[in-house]
This record gives C-alpha cells, structure tokens and sequence, in this order.
C-alpha cells in the first residue's frame, strides 16, 4: 500500500475509534441495581412529591405491592398546585384545613406563604390600584415583621415591586417574580406536611443523590482515580437540567 494512503487509514481508524473507557466507569456498569429497587424508589418519589394518579398508575405497571395509603398526598398535590398558579390564598387554607398547626408551629413557612400572598397581590395591581397589596402587607404581614428583622427585610424587598417597573427590577427583585419562588415555596410546604406527618422531609432519591454528590466530593479530594466527569446517566444527555417533573 502506498505509505500516504497507509497513514490516512491510520488517521482515519485513530480519530473514528471509540475512546476506551474509564476503569471506574467500567466498574460502574457491572453493577446491575435490580429493577424492583429502582421502580421503588420511583414510586417512592411519586407519593412523596404529592403525584397520586401517577403513582397508583406506575404502581400497576410496574406490578408493585401496594403500600400503605398516605391520607395526605391528594391534599398535599392540591396545595402545591394551588400554590403553582398562585392561588397562596387557596393553598393557606387547604393547608389549614389539612392540618392547622402546621403553619402554628413554623413562623418561618407562614411568612413565606404571606409573602407570595403578597407578591401575587402586587402582581395583579401592575398599572391599577395597588391598595389591596398595601391593606394586606400592613395586615398581615407587618406585624409579624415588627418582632422579626428578617421579616422585615424580606417585606420591605417585596414592597419595592411596587415602586419600580418590571422591566426596571434588579435581578434580585426581579427573583421574586419568577416561577421558581413559587416552585420552592411549594416544595417546602409538601416538605413541612410530610415531616409532620410520615416523619419524613424528602424522597429517598433525593437523599442518595445528595449521597452520590458527596461520595464523589470526597473521592476527588483524596486524589482517587475518576474520570473528569462521571454523569448521572439520565436519558436526555444533560445532566445540569433541574426542571420539575410535571405530572397529574
């Protein structure tokens, strides 16, 4: 063969060939997790993120055992909806309708919700009378923020929406527009039932997450052999999406 064309195959194989993977990569794909664990904790994630119908749907796919009824997942999945499109006043009274002493005994998670009562107030008051936001920030917000600077930090940055423009907003006025406050403000109500009630915060896929990260943390910082990246493996080649799952 002619020694020009011998070296382009060779370029040619070089660049086409599958890298080789990393020792720790390939210890990683012996391990076979049975499928009974994982449609658990799938399951597991369902209920506890408040998805009735998804988790009594994926139960009898996946030909799980029932388990015990949670009698505050149907109220739990209204509350985070409620709070999703911004109905706080909905959402507070379903939660106290669930269970009063929850908001009794956090002060923190009642300013939160009053506050996004707030934010939604000010919210639909763009361009009209802002006095419903006013009544309701001096009803029921500024007594509490009166013993509490926090509170009254977090209630003086809220006020401020009405004085600027939407699109005049600092990035971190402009946050508390956002659909995540809301998102986060619902995950720590479903949290708050769940603690009072099962004992438990959070789904136990979160906890091994959280498991996986620092196990991986400590591995790098006593120089163990990884490989750069070590992905979680999810099915749409991006492992930096945080987006909520979305089920009915």
């Amino acid at each position: 063969m002619d020694p020009h064309r011998r070296i382009q195959s060779q370029t040619s194989s070089t660049s086409t060939a599958t890298p080789s993977k990393h020792a720790f990569e390939t210890k990683v794909a012996d391990v076979k997790s049975p499928k009974s664990d994982i449609n658990a904790l799938i399951l597991d994630y369902l209920i506890m993120e408040g998805y009735p119908k998804a988790a009594e749907k994926f139960q009898k796919e996946a030909n799980l055992k029932p388990r015990q009824e949670d009698p505050t997942i149907n109220a739990r999945q209204e509350i985070q909806h409620a709070i999703h499109v911004g109905n706080i006043q909905k959402a507070i009274s379903d939660l106290n309708e669930l269970d009063p002493g929850i908001l009794d005994s956090d002060p923190q998670l009642h300013f939160s919700l009053l506050r996004l009562q707030l934010i939604e107030l000010i919210r639909n008051a763009r361009g009209y009378d802002p006095t419903a936001a006013i009544d309701f920030a001096q009803e029921k917000l500024a007594p509490r923020a009166a013993s509490n600077e926090q509170f009254l930090k977090e209630l003086e940055k809220t006020m401020a929406l009405l004085i600027f423009p939407p699109d005049k907003l600092q990035p971190d006025l402009a946050a508390l527009l956002h659909s995540d406050l809301r998102r986060n403000t619902a995950a720590q109500v479903n949290e708050a039932v769940l603690h009072r009630h099962m004992d438990r915060r959070e789904a136990a896929i979160r906890q091994l997450v959280r498991m996986r990260a620092w196990a991986e943390s400590t591995s790098r910082s006593k120089k163990r052999n990884l490989p750069d990246r070590i992905e979680l493996g999810l099915s749409n080649g991006d492992d930096n999406v945080h987006e909520p799952m979305i089920l009915s």
